[in-house]
């Protein structure tokens, strides 16, 4: 079995005999939908290819490969009229170069379409009466000779974008107060607001017929509405959840092939794809209904590599995915992004009343409300849904939406953000090494709860979190031990109708080495629940602290749960388990008594 991992062409996947989960069957559905689409998804899940399939499909100098690239699929059994039908003029904005001021910018656009134009022209030359006539300047004018020579053949257009909002993106995300670069892209006659209104003059009887559009987020078409307010965003309709991603049941089949050449039985064959589940599924976009599914290009990341060792790859987060990050980071720089990104790594997905709430999210939005962000905690929440690292979770008992991080991969990007920041020195996070290893491979909670006390808490900014004391602890713990080369760390697993807090089970393939898996209980108390004041309990050492009736008993609450899941997760892992427990009272967000 071959994997097109980071393959986006259609005709070399087919032909080239790589898999493909056919989704060949919305095509009819794209036609009904309307003439000019959006189709919103995060970055590298498959959004290219699908504009590949449509380009194989509709391109009239293709006709005679239509057998052979869709005869055995779902359209190929069923084709629509207009397959193989019009010229296809395709564009990538994503090659467009976000550096520099906006000269060169705007430069960059005109150059990349006007040699998008001038392959058209090559690759329709029987087709065209004339050669099409490219004016460097002003590539717009280049696309409206492109329609005139169209319109001279009795066929008509389709555009098809792709990654429409890269560049501009890349212009905001860049730097925060360089945010006037893009707004000269947009406003007035800015060269990307020009672009659209071109796009639309094409549309009105002048030979483009469809135009179809993929990108990330809604943001500058918001900016460029009033001139081009003729496009349908189908990115939430349900018919199209799927379009990019592949469901459980998709995984499951391929993988169990894979399996099967490497010589799995059943119970191995289990544990690749309940990893495959923690690390890849959980994305659900627009309608809380759906069903969760994977990400593509992480899931032929692990499996290209997977059938080609038959072992798992040891980081499970793909390089190419990494840069999301930035993303975050983003987020975080905006005001009270940072609090929202911490609530995001704290709160579990299984647990609704702890998944973050907004009333409705965000579907129309500039520039100048990502500069007013502080004003709207959905759009907050609305841009990480946008670039793919929080997902739509449900509903809560109000209607509100629910979000929360898809899965553990995208965790870690949080957690690794938030390590960033806390403890930004070179030292710092030797320190935090040292200290997570001794865990690890002890048990030992010293030096991990030392560098909470002395570092952790000491910058976290905890009077503006509109959650309980005790995440926040389970949030330090969280950050500081987070290593998926290790472990697949869960916030609030379920386990025995009770929710552990957090939980470090080895992966599978790492459970050969001296490492444990690990349970971990928290309670929080204030100093007042001490009967003293602060200034007076920090003054006492841990094994005062232990001893204090009330910090007793909380720890004794704390082991009685762990018991339960104990026996639970032994049961569920038999032998192969290594388990330690550890029940963790914190103190007024200072001191650590374990």
């Amino acid at each position: 079995m071959r994997f097109p991992y980071g393959i986006a062409d259609f005709q070399k996947i087919r032909e080239g005999e790589f898999l493909y989960v056919d989704r060949t069957d919305r095509i009819p559905l794209i036609e009904q939908a309307g003439e000019q689409l959006l189709f919103l998804r995060p970055r590298r899940f498959g959004k290219s290819l699908w504009l590949s399939i449509l380009e194989n499909y509709y391109d009239l100098a293709k006709a005679e490969r239509f057998e052979t690239l869709f005869g055995k699929l779902a359209i190929g059994k069923n084709p629509t009229s207009l397959h193989n039908q019009y010229f296809v003029l395709k564009l990538n904005f994503s090659v467009v170069e976000p550096s520099g001021d906006t000269n060169a910018i705007r430069q960059s656009l005109h150059q990349h379409i006007n040699s998008c134009i001038h392959a058209f022209s090559i690759q329709y030359e029987k087709y065209l009466p004339r050669p099409i006539e490219r004016i460097t300047e002003n590539s717009f004018s280049s696309l409206r000779n492109l329609l005139a020579a169209v319109a001279t053949t009795g066929h008509k257009l389709y555009l098809l974008i792709d990654e429409y909002d890269n560049f501009a993106n890349e212009v905001m995300i860049s730097r925060l107060h360089r945010t006037n670069r893009y707004q000269e892209l947009v406003e007035g006659e800015g060269v990307i607001k020009t672009f659209f209104k071109a796009i639309k003059e094409g549309a009105e009887g002048r030979g483009l017929d469809r135009v179809f559009i993929t990108g990330v987020s809604p943001v500058v078409l918001s900016d460029v509405t009033s001139g081009y307010n003729v496009m349908e965003n189908i990115s939430f309709e349900l018919d199209y959840h799927d379009l990019c991603g592949f469901t459980s049941a998709e995984i499951q089949n391929v993988l169990e092939q894979v399996a099967n050449t490497c010589r799995f039985d059943s119970s191995q064959t289990k544990d690749v794809l309940n990893l495959m589940r923690t690390f890849y599924n959980g994305y659900r976009f627009g309608n809380e209904t759906a069903e969760l599914v994977y990400n593509p290009t992480l899931s032929f990341y692990f499996l290209k590599y997977f059938s080609r060792h038959c072992r798992y790859p040891e980081k499970m987060l793909d390089d190419n995915l990494a840069m999301d990050r930035n993303r975050i980071q983003y987020v975080a720089a905006l005001p009270h992004g940072q609090n929202l990104v911490t609530q995001a790594l704290a709160v579990s997905g299984s647990i609704p009343e702890q998944a973050i709430a907004i009333d409705q999210l965000a579907d129309r939005f500039g520039v100048e409300a990502m500069l007013n962000a502080p004003r709207d905690h959905a759009f907050l929440v609305s841009l990480l849904y946008y670039f793919g690292v929080l997902t739509l979770a449900g509903r809560d008992d109000f209607g509100r939406l629910l979000f929360t991080i898809p899965n553990l991969v995208v965790r870690k990007l949080y957690a690794e953000r938030l390590q960033e920041s806390l403890l930004p020195n070179y030292e710092e996070q030797e320190q935090r090494q040292r200290a997570a290893m001794k865990f690890y491979a002890e048990g030992d909670l010293t030096f991990l709860c030392d560098l909470i006390e002395q570092h952790y808490f000491k910058v976290f900014d905890n009077r503006d979190l509109r959650w309980s004391n005790e995440l926040v602890v389970k949030t330090a713990f969280l950050t500081l031990l987070f290593n998926d080369t290790y472990y697949i760390m869960d916030s609030e697993q379920s386990i025995e109708r009770g929710y552990a807090d957090l939980t470090l089970i080895l992966r599978p393939d790492i459970r050969r080495y001296r490492l444990f898996d690990h349970v971990l209980e928290f309670k929080h108390l204030r100093w007042d629940d001490l009967g003293m004041k602060g200034d007076e309990g920090r003054k006492l050492s841990r094994a005062e602290l232990r001893i204090l009736p009330i910090v007793t008993a909380r720890l004794a609450d704390a082991k009685m749960q762990l018991g339960r899941y104990r026996q639970a997760l032994e049961n569920a892992y038999g032998e192969r388990l290594k388990l330690r427990t550890h029940a963790v009272v914190c103190i007024g967000l200072e001191r650590l008594v374990w």
